[in-house]
C-alpha cells in the first residue's frame, strides 16, 4: 500500500501488504519516500539503495545475507536505515563486505539497528556528514583475518559515531584518513585487536567511551590534534596490550580519563606536545611507558594509585614536564601544609629499568632485593633519569 501526498509517500512491506519484498518497494519508491518494513525474514541478496529513501524496520525485521551477499549497500545521499536486524553478510579477502556499507556519499543516518555475524559491521567509504548511532554490533571471529571491523570509516569527514555497542570484531571502531569526526559514548569490548584504532586521522575527538577487555584498548597512530576525554580504558591484558597506544601523534589532549587494570595504561613512542591532565591510573602493570623519542609533553594533576610501576622509560635526558601529580609511592613530606610535597618525586624506579632490560627479573618482584635496589638508587642515582621528576607532587589525589 502507498499512502501520502504525491511528493512523499509511505510504502509498507510485509506478508500482509502489497509489497512482499524490499527490492520491489525500492523499485516503486520515489526519492524522499519512506519504506516501512514489517517484521519477518528478508533474504533478498544485496539490497542496493540508489534513491534518497528512509527505511524503517517495524519490530526489527531481519535482513539476512545468507553468508553470500552484502545485505545493504547505500550509494546515494540522504538515506536513513533504522530499526533492522542485519545478519550473515558474505566474507571476502578481496572486498570489504559489510552489513551496511556507505559508498562515496553524504548525509546518511544509520541508527537503532542490530548487526549480527557480519564481516564488517557498518562501513563508510569516502563519505561525509554521516551519523551512526545506537547500533548493536556483534561478530564471532576467532582470528583477526576471519572478521572485519565493527564500525569502519575510510577517507571520510565529519562522521558522528554515538552510543553504539561493538563486540567480537577485529577492531571495534577503525578510522583511517578520517577528519573532524566525533566518537562519543560507545562501548567497545571483547574485540580481537583494538577497541578503537586511528590511523592518519586528524582533528578528531573521542569522549565518554568505554574500552574494556579488548586485545588492546585504543591505538592512535600518525595523527595530529586529537581530543581524548572522559573515557574508561580497563581490563586490557596481555603481552602487547595497552589501554592507550600513542605512536607518532602530536598536539593532542588527554584529560579526565580512567585507566584501570591494563598491562600498560599508556604506551608513548614518538609523540610530542601532548597535554595529559587530570587522568587516573589505578591497578595497572605500568601506568605510563614514555620513550625518549617523546618530547615536550606535559603531565599534570594525574593520579597514580596502586600501579606496579608508575613510569618506565628507555632514556636518560627528558624534555617532558611532570608537575603536580599525585603519586601513592611518594615518601616525601609537606611541612608547610600547602598540599604540595616539599621534595621532588622521582617516579622511575631502578627495578622498573632492570625489568625493561631483563624481563625475567620480575621473579624478584616484592622481594627484599627490590627494596634494596630502589633505596640504593635514591641515595646514589646511577641508572634512573635524573631529570624525570615531579618537583611539585601533590599530597592528595585531586581526582574523584
Amino acid at each position: 500500500m502507498v499512502v501520502g501526498m504525491s511528493h512523499a509517500a509511505t510504502i509498507h512491506v510485509g506478508k500482509t501488504h502489497a509489497f512482499k519484498s524490499i527490492h520491489s518497494a525500492i523499485a516503486k519508491a520515489n526519492a524522499g519516500d519512506t519504506i516501512l518494513v514489517h517484521s519477518g525474514l528478508y533474504q533478498e541478496g544485496n539490497i542496493n539503495i540508489d534513491k534518497r529513501l528512509t527505511l524503517i524496520g517495524i519490530d526489527h525485521p531481519v535482513i539476512d545475507g545468507k553468508k553470500e551477499y552484502e545485505p545493504i549497500s547505500i550509494r546515494v545521499e540522504g538515506v536513513t536505515v533504522k530499526g533492522f536486524t542485519i545478519q550473515n553478510s558474505g566474507h571476502s579477502s578481496m572486498n570489504d563486505i559489510a552489513g551496511i556499507k556507505i559508498y562515496n556519499t553524504n548525509n546518511v543516518t544509520i541508527t537503532d539497528n542490530i548487526l549480527d555475524d557480519n564481516f564488517f559491521g557498518i562501513y563508510a567509504q569516502e563519505s561525509r556528514n554521516c551519523h551512526i548511532e545506537n547500533n548493536r554490533l556483534r561478530a564471532y571471529g576467532k582470528a583477526e583475518h576471519f572478521v572485519g571491523n565493527g564500525i569502519h570509516a575510510w577517507k571520510s569527514d565529519s562522521i558522528t559515531i554515538v552510543g553504539n555497542e561493538i563486540m567480537g570484531h577485529r577492531d571495534g571502531i577503525y578510522l583511517e584518513f578520517v577528519t573532524h569526526t566525533e566518537v562519543d559514548s560507545n562501548l567497545s569490548q571483547n574485540n580481537l585487536r583494538y577497541g578503537l584504532h586511528f590511523m592518519f586521522s586528524h582533528d578528531n575527538s573521542y569522549l565518554y567511551n568505554t574500552f574494556t577487555s579488548n586485545g588492546a584498548g585504543v591505538a592512535v597512530m600518525y595523527t595530529d590534534r586529537v581530543r581524548m576525554e572522559h573515557n574508561v580504558f580497563n581490563e586490557n591484558w596481555g603481552d602487547s596490550a595497552y589501554g592507550l597506544l600513542l605512536k607518532d601523534i602530536r598536539d593532542s589532549h588527554i584529560q579526565h580519563n580512567v585507566f584501570a587494570k591494563n598491562t600498560t595504561a599508556i604506551y608513548m613512542e614518538g609523540s610530542n606536545r601532548i597535554q595529559m591532565l587530570d587522568n587516573r591510573f589505578e591497578n595497572n602493570g605500568w601506568a605510563i611507558k614514555i620513550f625518549s623519542s617523546c618530547m615536550n609533553n606535559t603531565l599534570s594533576r594525574n593520579s597514580f594509585i596502586q600501579n606496579t610501576f608508575d613510569i618506565a622509560t628507555n632514556g636518560g635526558r627528558m624534555t617532558n614536564r611532570f608537575e603536580e601529580n599525585y603519586w601513592d609511592k611518594y615518601e616525601g613530606y609537606d611541612l608547610d601544609k600547602d598540599g604540595i610535597g616539599d621534595v621532588p618525586h622521582h617516579p622511575v624506579s631502578l627495578f622498573s629499568i632492570l625489568v625493561e632490560r631483563y624481563p625475567s627479573m620480575m621473579l624478584l618482584f616484592r622481594s627484599f632485593m627490590v627494596t634494596l635496589f630502589d633505596r640504593s638508587e635514591k641515595l646514589i642515582p646511577s641508572l634512573t633519569p635524573e631529570h624525570l621528576k615531579d618537583d611539585k607532587p601533590l599530597m592528595k589525589s585531586a581526582i574523584i
